[in-house]
Protein backbone atom coordinates (compact mmCIF):
# COMPACT_ATOMS: atom_id res chain seq x y z
CA UNK A 1 0.00 0.00 0.00
CA UNK A 2 1.32 3.25 -0.68
CA UNK A 3 0.29 6.77 -0.34
CA UNK A 4 0.21 10.17 -1.95
CA UNK A 5 3.55 12.11 -0.85
CA UNK A 6 5.00 13.76 -3.67
CA UNK A 7 7.42 11.43 -5.56
CA UNK A 8 7.57 8.93 -2.28
CA UNK A 9 6.57 5.80 -3.13
CA UNK A 10 7.73 3.66 -0.35
CA UNK A 11 5.31 2.57 2.57
CA UNK A 12 4.15 5.35 4.64
CA UNK A 13 5.11 6.19 7.77
CA UNK A 14 2.59 6.78 10.67
CA UNK A 15 3.88 7.47 14.35
CA UNK A 16 0.71 7.04 16.97
CA UNK A 17 1.23 8.69 20.54
CA UNK A 18 0.33 6.18 23.50
CA UNK A 19 0.38 2.87 21.19
CA UNK A 20 1.66 0.99 23.89
CA UNK A 21 -1.59 -0.37 24.88
CA UNK A 22 -5.37 -0.09 24.36
CA UNK A 23 -6.88 1.87 21.73
CA UNK A 24 -2.92 2.49 20.40
CA UNK A 25 -2.00 -0.82 20.39
CA UNK A 26 -4.76 -1.40 18.14
CA UNK A 27 -4.06 1.23 16.09
CA UNK A 28 -0.32 0.24 15.72
CA UNK A 29 -1.22 -3.06 14.46
CA UNK A 30 -4.05 -1.67 12.09
CA UNK A 31 -1.75 0.55 10.12
CA UNK A 32 1.09 -2.40 10.18
CA UNK A 33 -1.04 -4.85 8.61
CA UNK A 34 -1.52 -1.91 6.32
CA UNK A 35 1.79 -2.26 4.95
CA UNK A 36 2.82 1.51 7.15
CA UNK A 37 5.92 1.98 9.02
CA UNK A 38 4.81 2.35 12.55
CA UNK A 39 6.55 4.30 14.89
CA UNK A 40 5.25 3.18 18.79
CA UNK A 41 5.10 6.16 21.19
CA UNK A 42 5.01 5.77 25.05
CA UNK A 43 5.70 7.81 28.31
CA UNK A 44 6.61 5.40 30.95
CA UNK A 45 4.96 1.74 29.51
CA UNK A 46 8.41 0.33 28.05
CA UNK A 47 7.43 -3.09 28.48
CA UNK A 48 4.29 -2.52 26.49
CA UNK A 49 5.35 -0.51 23.77
CA UNK A 50 7.88 -2.83 23.10
CA UNK A 51 5.48 -5.71 23.18
CA UNK A 52 3.74 -3.91 20.32
CA UNK A 53 6.64 -3.31 18.55
CA UNK A 54 7.25 -7.41 18.63
CA UNK A 55 3.68 -8.25 17.35
CA UNK A 56 4.68 -5.74 14.24
CA UNK A 57 7.75 -7.23 13.87
CA UNK A 58 6.36 -10.81 13.90
CA UNK A 59 4.14 -10.30 11.57
CA UNK A 60 6.85 -8.81 9.12
CA UNK A 61 6.03 -4.88 9.88
CA UNK A 62 8.71 -2.23 10.31
CA UNK A 63 8.27 -0.66 13.72
CA UNK A 64 10.36 0.92 16.50
CA UNK A 65 9.66 2.62 19.62
CA UNK A 66 9.93 6.51 20.84
CA UNK A 67 10.10 7.83 24.41
CA UNK A 68 8.58 11.22 25.15
CA UNK A 69 6.42 13.02 28.52
CA UNK A 70 3.87 14.58 25.57
CA UNK A 71 3.49 17.29 28.38
CA UNK A 72 7.08 18.41 27.16
CA UNK A 73 7.49 20.59 24.18
CA UNK A 74 11.13 19.91 24.46
CA UNK A 75 10.78 16.14 24.18
CA UNK A 76 8.11 15.70 21.63
CA UNK A 77 9.81 17.90 19.60
CA UNK A 78 12.85 15.63 19.84
CA UNK A 79 10.82 12.36 19.36
CA UNK A 80 9.51 13.90 15.75
CA UNK A 81 12.97 14.46 15.02
CA UNK A 82 14.46 10.98 15.75
CA UNK A 83 11.30 9.54 13.86
CA UNK A 84 12.21 11.73 10.76
CA UNK A 85 15.99 10.71 11.66
CA UNK A 86 14.75 6.59 11.13
CA UNK A 87 12.39 6.76 8.51
CA UNK A 88 13.19 10.23 6.27
CA UNK A 89 9.72 11.74 6.71
CA UNK A 90 6.28 11.52 8.59
CA UNK A 91 2.87 10.91 6.84
CA UNK A 92 0.58 10.54 9.40
CA UNK A 93 0.41 11.03 13.22
CA UNK A 94 -2.19 10.01 15.58
CA UNK A 95 -2.96 11.88 18.16
CA UNK A 96 -4.28 9.06 20.67
CA UNK A 97 -1.95 9.90 24.28
CA UNK A 98 -4.29 10.93 27.05
CA UNK A 99 -5.11 10.02 31.05
CA UNK A 100 -8.72 9.79 31.95
CA UNK A 101 -10.07 11.60 34.97
CA UNK A 102 -13.53 10.73 36.66
CA UNK A 103 -14.20 13.07 39.35
CA UNK A 104 -17.60 15.02 40.39
CA UNK A 105 -16.97 18.90 39.59
CA UNK A 106 -16.85 19.73 43.60
CA UNK A 107 -14.86 16.89 44.25
CA UNK A 108 -12.14 17.94 41.78
CA UNK A 109 -8.34 18.74 43.00
CA UNK A 110 -6.92 21.56 40.59
CA UNK A 111 -3.54 19.20 40.48
CA UNK A 112 -6.43 16.47 38.71
CA UNK A 113 -7.65 19.24 36.56
CA UNK A 114 -4.09 20.86 35.59
CA UNK A 115 -2.89 17.74 35.07
CA UNK A 116 -5.67 16.27 32.64
CA UNK A 117 -5.27 19.87 30.75
CA UNK A 118 -1.56 19.57 30.09
CA UNK A 119 -1.45 16.06 29.05
CA UNK A 120 -4.96 15.88 26.60
CA UNK A 121 -5.09 18.94 25.57
CA UNK A 122 -1.84 20.90 25.78
CA UNK A 123 -0.10 17.43 24.99
CA UNK A 124 -2.03 17.40 22.08
CA UNK A 125 -1.17 20.94 21.30
CA UNK A 126 2.69 19.91 21.24
CA UNK A 127 2.51 16.82 19.21
CA UNK A 128 0.54 19.25 16.15
CA UNK A 129 3.11 21.61 16.68
CA UNK A 130 5.54 19.28 16.02
CA UNK A 131 4.38 17.14 13.87
CA UNK A 132 2.89 20.10 11.92
CA UNK A 133 6.36 21.89 11.66
CA UNK A 134 7.90 18.79 10.23
CA UNK A 135 4.97 18.45 7.57
CA UNK A 136 5.20 22.41 6.44
CA UNK A 137 8.11 21.35 5.15
CA UNK A 138 7.25 18.47 3.40
CA UNK A 139 4.45 20.08 2.19
CA UNK A 140 1.82 17.44 3.02
CA UNK A 141 1.22 15.39 5.78
CA UNK A 142 -1.99 14.15 7.81
CA UNK A 143 -3.05 14.29 11.31
CA UNK A 144 -5.67 12.24 13.40
CA UNK A 145 -6.68 13.82 17.14
CA UNK A 146 -8.43 10.76 18.98
CA UNK A 147 -11.04 12.82 20.75
CA UNK A 148 -13.96 11.42 22.50
CA UNK A 149 -17.81 12.13 22.60
CA UNK A 150 -17.59 13.70 26.04
CA UNK A 151 -15.57 16.55 24.41
CA UNK A 152 -18.88 17.49 22.44
CA UNK A 153 -21.94 16.59 24.97
CA UNK A 154 -20.27 16.34 28.74
CA UNK A 155 -20.69 13.29 30.89
CA UNK A 156 -21.54 13.37 35.01
CA UNK A 157 -17.94 13.34 36.78
CA UNK A 158 -16.28 14.07 33.38
CA UNK A 159 -15.43 17.42 34.11
CA UNK A 160 -11.86 17.90 33.47
CA UNK A 161 -12.21 15.01 30.52
CA UNK A 162 -14.47 16.35 28.89
CA UNK A 163 -13.46 20.09 29.07
CA UNK A 164 -9.79 18.70 27.66
CA UNK A 165 -11.65 17.28 24.90
CA UNK A 166 -13.77 19.78 23.67
CA UNK A 167 -10.33 22.17 23.84
CA UNK A 168 -9.09 19.40 21.01
CA UNK A 169 -11.93 19.45 18.69
CA UNK A 170 -11.25 23.37 18.65
CA UNK A 171 -7.65 22.94 18.06
CA UNK A 172 -8.36 20.36 15.04
CA UNK A 173 -10.83 22.90 13.22
CA UNK A 174 -8.23 26.11 13.71
CA UNK A 175 -5.44 23.99 12.58
CA UNK A 176 -7.13 22.27 9.38
CA UNK A 177 -8.14 25.67 8.29
CA UNK A 178 -4.18 27.35 8.96
CA UNK A 179 -2.43 24.32 7.17
CA UNK A 180 -5.15 23.21 4.30
CA UNK A 181 -3.37 25.08 1.90
CA UNK A 182 -0.07 23.35 2.46
CA UNK A 183 -1.94 20.23 1.89
CA UNK A 184 -2.05 19.18 5.56
CA UNK A 185 -5.20 17.62 6.45
CA UNK A 186 -6.22 17.74 10.07
CA UNK A 187 -9.35 15.12 11.41
CA UNK A 188 -10.61 13.69 15.03
CA UNK A 189 -12.36 10.68 15.13
CA UNK A 190 -14.48 9.82 18.44
CA UNK A 191 -13.63 6.13 19.32
CA UNK A 192 -16.40 5.03 21.87
CA UNK A 193 -15.98 3.23 24.40
CA UNK A 194 -13.91 -0.13 24.83
CA UNK A 195 -12.75 -1.75 27.71
CA UNK A 196 -9.12 -0.42 28.00
CA UNK A 197 -7.86 1.17 30.71
CA UNK A 198 -8.23 3.96 30.12
CA UNK A 199 -12.35 3.14 30.17
CA UNK A 200 -11.93 1.52 33.59
CA UNK A 201 -15.06 1.39 35.61
CA UNK A 202 -16.49 4.42 33.81
CA UNK A 203 -17.15 1.79 30.88
CA UNK A 204 -21.05 1.41 30.74
CA UNK A 205 -23.22 -1.86 30.89
CA UNK A 206 -25.72 -3.33 28.41
CA UNK A 207 -28.34 -1.86 30.44
CA UNK A 208 -27.15 1.96 29.33
CA UNK A 209 -26.53 2.00 26.41
CA UNK A 210 -29.92 3.27 25.02
CA UNK A 211 -27.97 6.29 23.51
CA UNK A 212 -26.54 4.08 21.06
CA UNK A 213 -28.93 3.47 18.25
CA UNK A 214 -27.11 -0.15 17.75
CA UNK A 215 -27.66 -1.34 21.01
CA UNK A 216 -23.83 -2.03 21.41
CA UNK A 217 -20.46 -0.28 21.18
CA UNK A 218 -18.72 -1.06 18.18
CA UNK A 219 -15.37 -2.95 18.00
CA UNK A 220 -12.11 -1.93 18.70
CA UNK A 221 -10.50 -3.38 15.50
CA UNK A 222 -13.11 -1.89 13.43
CA UNK A 223 -12.51 1.72 14.76
CA UNK A 224 -9.35 0.71 14.20
CA UNK A 225 -9.38 0.07 10.41
CA UNK A 226 -11.90 3.23 10.10
CA UNK A 227 -8.47 5.32 11.18
CA UNK A 228 -6.17 4.10 8.87
CA UNK A 229 -8.61 4.70 6.02
CA UNK A 230 -9.06 8.25 7.28
CA UNK A 231 -6.00 8.17 6.77
CA UNK A 232 -5.83 7.55 3.06
CA UNK A 233 -7.95 10.06 1.95
CA UNK A 234 -6.95 13.19 0.21
CA UNK A 235 -9.91 15.14 0.87
CA UNK A 236 -10.53 15.18 4.08
CA UNK A 237 -9.92 18.02 6.99
CA UNK A 238 -11.36 19.83 9.55
CA UNK A 239 -14.05 16.94 10.49
CA UNK A 240 -14.80 15.15 13.55
CA UNK A 241 -15.53 11.45 13.28
CA UNK A 242 -17.97 9.65 14.76
CA UNK A 243 -17.44 5.72 15.38
CA UNK A 244 -19.91 4.82 17.27
CA UNK A 245 -23.89 4.43 16.60
CA UNK A 246 -25.05 7.90 19.11
CA UNK A 247 -26.09 10.59 17.42
CA UNK A 248 -23.71 13.93 17.62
Amino acid sequence: MTIDCGEQTKSPTVLVTGGSRGIGRALCLAFAQADWQVGVHYRERKREAEQTVLLINEDGGTSTTYQADIREAAQVEAMIARFVAVYGRLDTIICNAGIPSSQLLLRLAPEEWENVIATNLTGTFHCLLAAGRQMLKQKYGTIIVVGSYAGLHGDVGQSAYAASKAGVLGLVKASAREWGTHNIRVNAVLPGWHQTELAGAAMPNATELNCHLLGRTPCLQDVAQSIVHLATRQDMSGQVWNLDSRLL
